[in-house]
């Protein structure tokens, strides 16, 4: 049984600010990365939580980050918000775009915020519900690196493109989904390596395309998308929205720049938000749509999200769970203050 500390917010989030700046960081920038994997802990994401930080450090090693980043909010009325993250870390860019989104979205009835050139390492969870918590409904498409064969094919071409979404829910956790469509996060994979445990039968091939549950083998040959042609159809349309429909990156063209450094993908990111008060009734909507959580619910099915609200809970109430090699790994990246 893993070994765990459990801290306060205000630990990790000293910890985690102090790492990020000894290695570079501008204030902004890790206060906006830390509120991140802060969020990503809180909720048991361990694949998305401080575990990140390395990642973080590791591509501020490698040059592949520009840690003087100032990402710009680029003019234009309408409904598209562009930011230009400068080929620094995303999240920071996310929050520049964040408010002039939401007011397009009330504008207009829609909204999309357009982010190049950014760094991306984290869960998008966190930014839909920083949408959902403004009345709005969200969906947020990225591209990553090209670790993930098609279906029917046996060679990387396209990335573990996640695809969230979120539903507000007045006086309830809103509605969230946020998943890859690869048969597991690339963050699960390297937890699967770094713990020494199999993958899960289907998770990928070796790299002679044979199947494999060892995560070694599946690096060196190519994680698969989840449901076959579903997924893979998925994939690509999140390499055409989030990449070339924006004038970003594919996912082969973030391993490119990449060169085998091994550091988080840059591309672009796509996000929309919708007014449900612009679409049409907002209580008639949310009334039709707690009738179907309640259909899914009343049979024993659970909703996207509850174990990471469960995970929440726990943490508010015990402190938030960290492996302590992990805790200790991380502690060594900077000396104490």
């Amino acid at each position: 049984m893993t070994d765990m500390l459990y801290l306060s917010p205000q630990e990790i989030e000293s910890l985690s600010m102090r790492v990020l700046r000894h290695h570079g960081l501008s204030e902004a920038h890790a206060g906006a990365i830390t509120r991140v994997v802060l969020a990503g802990q809180r909720d048991d994401c361990q694949s998305h939580g401080v575990y990140r930080i390395l990642d973080c450090v590791r591509t501020i090693g490698k040059g592949k980050v520009n840690v003087a980043a100032q990402p710009r909010l680029q003019d234009g009325a309408g409904a598209i918000v562009r930011v230009d993250a400068d080929f620094g870390f995303a999240p920071l860019a996310f929050e520049c775009g964040l408010d002039p989104l939401a007011d397009a979205a009330r504008r207009h009835g829609l909204g999309a915020l357009v982010i190049r050139h950014c760094v991306h390492f984290a869960a998008l969870w966190p930014e839909i519900e920083a949408l959902t918590e403004r009345g709005l409904v969200a969906l947020a498409l990225t591209p990553s690196h090209a670790w993930v064969a098609p279906a029917g094919g046996r060679r990387p071409a396209l990335g573990t493109n996640p695809i969230a979404f979120g539903w507000p829910r007045a006086g309830r956790d809103p509605y969230v989904f946020d998943f890859a469509t690869s048969a597991i996060a690339r963050g699960d994979l390297e937890l699967h390596r770094r713990s020494g445990q199999p993958l899960p039968a289907g998770c990928g091939v070796d790299a002679q395309g044979q199947p494999s549950t060892d995560p070694l083998d599946v690096m060196a040959g190519a994680m698969l998308t989840f449901g076959g042609h579903k997924g893979s159809a998925l994939s690509t349309m999140v390499e055409l929205m989030a990449g070339a429909l924006i004038g970003d990156w594919l996912s082969s063209e973030s391993l490119g720049y990449d060169a085998g450094a091994g550091a988080s993908p840059c591309h672009g990111e796509l996000i929309l938000a919708f007014d449900p008060a612009m679409f049409g009734d907002p209580a008639e909507a949310s009334a039709r749509a707690e009738s179907l959580f309640d259909a899914i619910e009343s049979q024993g099915a659970r909703l996207p999200s509850q174990r990471r609200y469960a995970a929440r809970q726990r943490s508010r109430e015990a402190g938030i769970a960290v492996p302590r090699a992990l805790y200790q790994e991380i502690q060594a990246l900077a000396p104490a203050a």
